[in-house]
């Protein structure tokens, strides 16, 4: 039963799309089951998990060869969903530019500030460009560790503006400086510990 282990930047379906499966197909199978309660989103992986990846089977289609026939490739693309705040407020209807690895897409915002975009499942990242291109966001896929894991909180702190510095997994005094700035704001009791409502919270406003 060959296993993969999981490196920084992969997800089920960036597995997935290098193995030639379907993300569902991955993500659902039997020998990936304590994975996936561990971990709860697909998207989410940590370095070091084991996913199983289960042989390719080839499909094979008759067909005669008097005539010509049509062969349409499946695929699953994914989405890309950003959120983009100036201030706090959200950057309504404002013009972007896109580069995630080799391509390019050009779009505007929504009315809260919010970006989609369906792009490769292994794509790995790239950057986004704002205000004529005066503006430039680096973009990095898949490395959004599990809230569960406290490098996963620190993640989701810095990138809602609440700075705990490392994101390297330990719970220091600038981590729980960071978290109890974050509870205050969100109405939350002070205590600088990363609970339960502090992961639903931050899960909330960064799935």
């Amino acid at each position: 039963m060959p296993k993969i282990i999981a490196s920084q930047g992969d997800s089920i379906p960036s597995i997935a799309t290098d193995n030639g499966f379907f993300w569902e197909t991955i993500w659902n199978h039997p020998e990936n089951a304590q994975l996936k309660a561990r971990r709860k989103s697909p998207n989410q992986l940590l370095p070091g998990d084991e996913v199983f990846v289960p042989e390719l089977r080839i499909k094979s289609v008759s067909k005669g060869t008097d005539a010509r026939h049509k062969f349409k490739r499946k695929g699953v693309p994914a989405k890309l969903r950003l959120q983009l705040k100036l201030l706090g407020e959200p950057r309504a209807n404002e013009s972007y530019v896109l580069e995630i690895d080799s391509d390019t897409y050009k779009g505007t915002t929504d009315g809260n500030g919010i970006l989609e975009q369906f792009i490769a499942p292994n794509a790995k990242g790239g950057r986004l460009l704002l205000n004529g291109g005066k503006e430039v966001i680096p973009i990095r896929l898949g490395h959004l560790n599990p809230v569960e894991d406290i490098s996963g909180v620190q993640q989701r702190l810095n990138n809602l503006g609440f700075n705990c510095g490392s994101e390297d997994g330990e719970l220091d005094d600038q981590t729980r400086a960071a978290v109890r700035a974050f509870q205050e704001a969100n109405g939350l009791q002070p205590t600088g510990e990363p609970d339960g409502p502090v992961k639903a919270k931050l899960s909330e406003l960064h799935p």
